[in-house]
């Protein structure tokens, strides 16, 4: 079946078509740092067929607040109105299936820009699983853990430089790779994976706090 990809959770907006054989029909990839949600839409509706598809594939995160959230509304509005499945995939996933497509199975530790001048880090091994929780980390607790000497993200450059070993692949997450991440990580769960607390105590939990 065909199947549409949409990727939102960082400063690049992608999507693409992919065939009932896999291979990508059509594909759209923009770095535009924000602007993901006046950007989406046009770009969905410039693919063949409006991008129409029985199955939608799309980021949850970590990543931009903002982007996800995007991302996921549009693929469940087109899930709706297409009476399409809706699987969600984790960001950092896609990221260490990309590295495996570059650069083979080996293990990787993705590093990608978080909010607050954190991190979002994750391990994953040479199936592209991953190795435990992602975590949120200051670049400080980040290059104090020991990772894989592959490093990927678009992070992953700062890391090889601060520590001064490893081998750096500066990747941003694309929808045309998405076909790569191993089905056992896709979801039909499509809350979005914030990978740090929230920033602000709900007002009942300020209020029940000592």
């Amino acid at each position: 079946m065909r199947t549409l990809a949409i990727e939102t959770a960082s400063e690049a907006c992608s999507i693409a078509l992919f065939g009932a054989d896999g291979a990508v029909l059509a594909h759209d990839h923009r770095v535009i740092g924000r602007g993901h949600a006046e950007a989406l839409v046009p770009m969905i509706a410039a693919l063949p067929d409006k991008g129409q598809a029985p199955r939608i594939l799309v980021s949850l995160g970590p990543g931009s607040f903002t982007g996800v959230r995007i991302g996921l509304a549009t693929a469940r509005a087109l899930g709706l109105a297409w009476g399409a499945e809706v699987l969600g995939y984790p960001t950092l996933a896609l990221v260490a299936a990309m590295t495996r497509q570059q650069q083979g199975d080996s293990a990787v530790t993705v590093c990608m820009h978080g909010g607050h001048g954190e991190w979002f880090v994750g391990d994953f091994d040479a199936q592209g699983l991953p190795q435990g929780d992602t975590a949120s980390l200051t670049p400080e607790a980040a290059l104090a853990r020991r990772p894989h000497p592959l490093i990927a993200g678009n992070r992953a450059e700062p890391w090889v430089a601060q520590r001064g070993d490893g081998i750096a692949l500066a990747l941003l997450p694309d929808a045309s790779q998405a076909l790569a991440v191993p089905e056992a990580l896709l979801t039909r769960d499509l809350a979005p994976i914030y990978g740090r607390g929230p920033d602000a105590m709900p007002l009942a939990q300020q209020q029940a706090t000592p």
